[in-house]
């Protein structure tokens, strides 16, 4: 993106994380401080999210090339009307699950392949790229407590274990290839631990 622009964070991590507590916690400290922002996630806030939710996480079963497609369709639609128009203002974005979701998921959960399905997406997005990642870390014991915890459980969520751990590998292997656009934090830590290291490193990256 040229020109003019705000701020970009992606929360990334397996169901269960804690994605949507941080996301609610960042952007109340980023409020106190005067700044418009927008909280948005995928799929779901696009004109087609709900439909496309709808059918992939409680749905029954989908060839996973129309599932990522699918994802990417949402994608698309999502930065054209909601991501790009907000940054090109200067609001700061927060969005939950992004580009790193579909190549962990769907890339290698689903064994589609992680660069084929990166390639979908960096078309799907014109090759916008957050300006910083959270990764939200928690084991996959943990994670599936939290899970069941919460009682309803979707489609992908319903995966076994070893699926979910292939995910998380592949958000671990994203970090670890750009670690200065990465923030892997332990989210197995208190909340309000977590967010204290994710507002810190917000407040670095924010023009």
């Amino acid at each position: 993106m040229t020109g003019p622009r705000g701020l970009f964070v992606a929360f990334e991590g397996g169901d269960g994380a804690g994605k949507t507590t941080q996301l609610g916690l960042l952007a109340e400290h980023l409020r106190a401080q005067g700044c418009d922002v927008v909280v948005t996630r995928e799929p779901g806030d696009s004109r087609i999210g709900p439909q496309v939710r709808a059918i992939v996480l409680d749905g029954g079963e989908l060839d996973p090339r129309a599932e990522a497609l699918l994802f990417a369709a949402d994608r698309a639609d999502h930065v054209a009307h909601v991501i790009r128009p907000a940054l090109e203002r200067g609001a700061v974005v927060l969005v939950d699950r992004y580009i790193d979701s579909s190549i962990a998921y769907q890339g290698e959960g689903r064994g589609l392949g992680r660069d084929q399905v990166a390639a979908i997406s960096a078309f799907a997005t014109g090759g916008l790229e957050p300006d910083l990642t959270v990764l939200l870390d928690l084991d996959e014991a943990a994670r599936r407590d939290r899970v069941e915890r919460q009682g309803y459980v979707d489609r992908i969520e319903r995966e076994p274990g070893h699926v979910h751990e292939r995910v998380r590998q592949a958000f671990l292997d994203l970090a670890a290839a750009q670690p200065e656009r990465y923030l892997v934090v332990d989210a197995a830590r208190s909340p309000r631990d977590v967010a204290a290291d994710i507002a810190v490193a917000v407040d670095k990256v924010r023009p």
